[in-house]
């Protein structure tokens, strides 16, 4: 059924039901009433299972649907792995919290209803019990596979989803004690019934190099492996040079000098920049591969790249979106290679106002692929090695990185945030093992690209916001201010304050806390606990600001290889340059894009867990070899069970309180510190602190830490 034909019939069906008239009716009755013939029955039920999924209905014991009662919610059921867990419900502002007890055999992820019941005394949360499992969230789960006699079952990996999985004899698929495996749920069990399962897939030994990370991408549902048709769609219609047919009717800037500036290592290059000077204004030009050219509307190749939605950057891997014939070939904009693009040109004065502008298809030809850290060489060093070897693009080089200057200081001066977390690189060797983690700063080249991106982003934002087209746009809602008062209780500690205005609070306010923080030693520490405060950002079709940025216009434009939300916009941009958006097609825009804005929002979310994953297990990985070491740190978090702390290289382990043997310590939760009740000796957060590797739990990616000289227990 059409999407758009698919809202209009459960919008009708939502009206019926909520009418102050309606009587709580069987499906059957329903289609009476609304005249659904008998061969239609089937759609009808469709409509009724997607409200019902929304939790705009409710279907009572009798099969009669309703809406839904004041004291039930449907929500998203999600489990710690000690048993208990929270429902999120759109009917409800805060999560409801569900005792072990009164889950009912709900597993991680499922659709349930839920009787909300007032909480225990003296607890304000909400809390309730499942009385019924819509649908399951998840049906197959990784693990470790351990064999019985007759038997055999899986630890999951992810201890939320279940601790672990009975197989039948005959469903291993000949799997042994420590292999890595993929099960399909075939029971859910219950509260006294442990789910079962069969093994589809065997990931590896546990101790084979890449089994690590690969079960996390399965876990995680990543797709790697791209399907035989798509591979045949690629090689029967992707060219590998762009024929001289498809560079006509297109504004050709070969003559211009552009070059890309990107890490060393990458291979899909999809934004160039080029500058000149007129007068007292800049002309730049950012550059973007022409991706949608050859990924079409609707094709086996395109239905793919939404599947995924972004590329997945992992510590010894990249999942790319799109097939490397594409990514690192044809739309890659390689150094010497006639390539087709999407360009915005830009013209901005001394201020860094964007005075005109244009977005037009092209046909370009990169002079240089430049890398940030030459680039960084010559425009903050002035190395002469490096502008020797690049002379005939220093000048231009220099005049970019003073316009970069310009438009930073005037994000700056609009409120824009800007968080200096320390970030890292883990090195591997060649059998995936981590031998070192070094730090990864941001330098003026990385700035500069970041600073171009930004403007291009905003300036083709704004553009389609006022032509009131349909768009995809990147937004960043304002923080929760019940999360600001918390942040403001929390950093009053410290001697700092956020000014509010009717508990809202402007970026800029941010802002300036993070400049006074800078050169602190609690500045890692605040700054992460202020960027939790925030909403994430996320795509949709609603412009409603960026709040991180400070900019009231926002979208993703310039990386169509690797998202795509951006190859999304790019098919709108050229309908529109081609006069080719008639209202049909606007029609059906409107109707697609609400759902490619969601599944990519979620891919987003799927890609970054998997990133931060497979960091957080080499981590623990590297830290295996240096059990007994001593390092220096800085306390990161403090919590009833123990003190978390942040290691130079990124690393974060925890300091357990049964392991702080010189004393009894508790947690005095106003004054964010550890007291020792005999000594008074006090831990607070952002302290420095002396540490001893004590041990790590791969298993459970964890790392151990005490207090250098003292004795720990575990």
């Amino acid at each position: 059924m059409d999407s758009e034909l698919f809202e209009e019939r459960k919008k009708i069906v939502l009206d019926i039901i909520s009418s102050p008239h309606y009587v709580p009716m069987k499906a059957k009755e329903l289609a009476m009433v609304l005249n659904v013939k008998k061969e239609d029955r089937e759609e009808l039920n469709e409509v009724l299972d997607a409200l019902l999924s929304d939790g705009k209905i409710m279907v009572t014991k009798r099969g009669k649907y309703k809406k839904p009662d004041s004291d039930h919610v449907i929500g998203t059921f999600e489990r710690h792995e000690k048993g208990f867990g929270f429902v999120t419900s759109e009917c409800m502002e805060e999560d409801i919290y569900i005792a072990e007890s009164e889950t009912n055999g709900a597993m991680n992820e499922d659709t349930v209803e839920v009787a909300i019941h007032k909480g225990s005394s003296g607890v304000k949360r909400a809390e309730g019990t499942i009385i019924r499992i819509i649908t399951h969230g998840v049906d197959e789960v990784v693990g470790l596979y351990q064999d019985c006699k007759n038997y055999g079952f899986v630890v999951c990996d992810r201890k939320k989803v279940s601790p672990d999985i009975f197989i039948p004899k005959g469903k291993s698929m000949g799997a042994v004690n420590g292999h890595k495996v993929v099960v399909k749920l075939t029971d859910y069990g219950g509260n006294n019934k442990k789910p079962e399962g069969e093994v589809i897939e065997i990931i590896g030994h546990v101790n084979d190099p890449g089994t690590d990370i690969l079960s996390i991408v399965k876990d995680l549902k990543i797709p790697m492996e791209y399907p035989n048709s798509v591979m045949e769609y690629v090689e029967k219609n992707i060219p590998d040079e762009v024929p001289e047919e498809e560079k006509v009717n297109r504004e050709d800037f070969r003559n211009i000098m552009m070059v890309t500036i990107d890490g060393e290592d990458a291979k899909d290059l999809d934004d160039a920049v080029s500058l000149e000077i007129q007068g007292n204004e800049y002309v730049l030009g950012v550059h973007i591969a022409d991706v949608s050219n050859y990924v079409t509307e609707n094709s086996v190749l395109d239905k793919e790249a939404l599947k995924r939605s972004t590329s997945v950057y992992l510590v010894d891997r990249v999942i790319p979106m799109i097939p490397h014939k594409l990514s690192n070939g044809i739309c890659s904009l390689n150094e010497g290679e006639d390539r087709l693009a999407l360009s915005v040109i830009m013209r901005i004065d001394k201020k860094g106002n964007v005075i005109s502008h244009k977005i037009c298809e092209s046909v370009v030809n990169i002079d240089k692929r430049m890398d940030y850290t030459t680039v960084n060489k010559i425009i903050e060093f002035g190395d002469p090695v490096a502008i020797n070897e690049n002379k005939e693009l220093v000048p231009m080089l220099q005049k970019m990185n003073e316009l970069a200057l310009i438009l930073r200081s005037k994000r700056h001066q609009q409120g824009s945030i800007d968080f200096e977390f320390p970030e890292s690189k883990i090195i591997l060797d060649e059998k995936g093992h981590p031998v070192d983690i070094l730090p990864h700063e941001r330098n003026l080249a990385t700035k500069l690209i970041e600073d171009f991106m930004l403007i291009a982003n905003e300036t083709v934002a704004e553009e389609y916001y006022w032509l009131e087209l349909p768009f995809v746009y990147r937004i960043h809602e304002s923080p929760d201010p019940e999360k600001i008062q918390k942040l403001a209780t929390f950093i009053a500690n410290f001697g700092y304050g956020i000014k509010t205005d009717k508990e809202e609070v402007h970026p800029k306010e941010i802002q300036k806390l993070l400049t006074k923080l800078e050169g602190t030693s609690e500045e890692a520490l605040i700054s992460r606990l202020t960027l939790r405060s925030m909403k994430q950002a996320k795509y949709s079709t609603i412009c409603s600001g960026h709040f991180g940025l400070a900019f009231k216009y926002y979208c993703h434009y310039t990386s169509p290889i690797r998202r795509y939300p951006d190859l999304q916009i790019h098919r709108i941009i050229k309908e529109n340059l081609r006069g080719n958006l008639t209202e049909k097609r606007i029609r059906h825009y409107e109707s697609i894009l609400p759902g490619v804005a969601e599944q990519t929002s979620k891919c987003e979310r799927r890609a970054d867990e998997a990133e931060r994953d497979t960091d957080k297990l080499k981590m623990v990985e590297y830290m295996s070899d240096h059990i007994g070491e001593d390092f220096t740190g800085v306390i990161s978090s403090i919590t009833n069970w123990g003190m978390y702390v942040e290691l130079p290289n990124t690393v974060e382990g925890l300091i357990h309180v049964n392991n702080m043997t010189d004393d009894y310590y508790y947690y005095d939760e106003e004054k964010y510190k550890m007291i020792g009740q005999e000594s008074k000796k006090e831990f607070k957060l952002g302290q420095k602190i002396d540490v001893t590797v004590l041990g790590t739990d791969k298993e459970r990616m964890t790392i151990d830490f005490v207090i250098k000289g003292m004795e720990g227990t575990s």
